[in-house]
């Protein structure tokens, strides 16, 4: 291991058993064990087994040395929270820049959806446009179709007449061949 790894690790232990004591001193059982150790410390002088001055100096020297390090510990904590403040700051100053690219994403995606609005507009005229033109083109198909029909018809009744006229001229050829006016093929 490196010295910079090991120096990491004794940071981190030495962080685990600061927020450990930190919590510990907040905790019920440090008040239960406090009250003891200031009951206990005033009761010594009073069972003689201690005189008052030197319990009154060893209280205040431990007493002193605990503020010493409670404000170390408190400190500590300030700091700590401090780091957490700033990296939750940045990482609001993030979330609002994120906040006005997606804002400005927004307005482009709306006048985007302006221009698609026209476009769809506008294909729906040339929509109109084209049935338009369609529905004058079916009329303009259906007179062609209607005077197809109507040529047609009239070819038809013109056939029609015309193989009546035909299927005259045979009775009459025939009639003629029978009269003998017109010599037959056969002869």
């Amino acid at each position: 291991m490196s010295r910079a790894e090991l120096r990491e690790n004794n940071i981190k232990f030495l962080e685990k058993i600061t927020d450990w004591v930190m919590w510990w001193i907040g905790s019920i059982p440090s008040l239960i064990v406090h009250s003891i150790v200031f009951l206990i410390a005033f009761l010594l002088p009073v069972f003689g087994i201690v005189a008052v001055d030197k319990m009154l100096l060893i209280l205040t020297t431990v007493l002193s040395l605990e503020a010493i390090y409670l404000a170390i510990f408190i400190q500590m904590s300030v700091n700590r929270s401090h780091e957490h403040i700033e990296d939750i700051r940045e990482d609001i100053e993030e979330i609002q820049d994120d906040i006005e690219e997606i804002s400005e994403d927004i307005e482009e995606i709306s006048e985007d959806i302006e221009e698609i609005s026209v476009d769809i507009d506008d294909i729906q005229e040339d929509i109109e446009d084209i049935a338009e033109d369609e529905d004058e083109d079916d009329h303009n198909e259906r007179a062609r179709n209607v005077m197809l029909k109507s040529n047609v018809s009239s070819n038809k009744n013109d056939i029609k007449a015309m193989r009546e006229v035909i299927a005259n001229l045979q009775k009459q050829l025939e009639e003629l061949k029978k009269d003998g006016n017109i010599p037959s093929s056969d002869q």
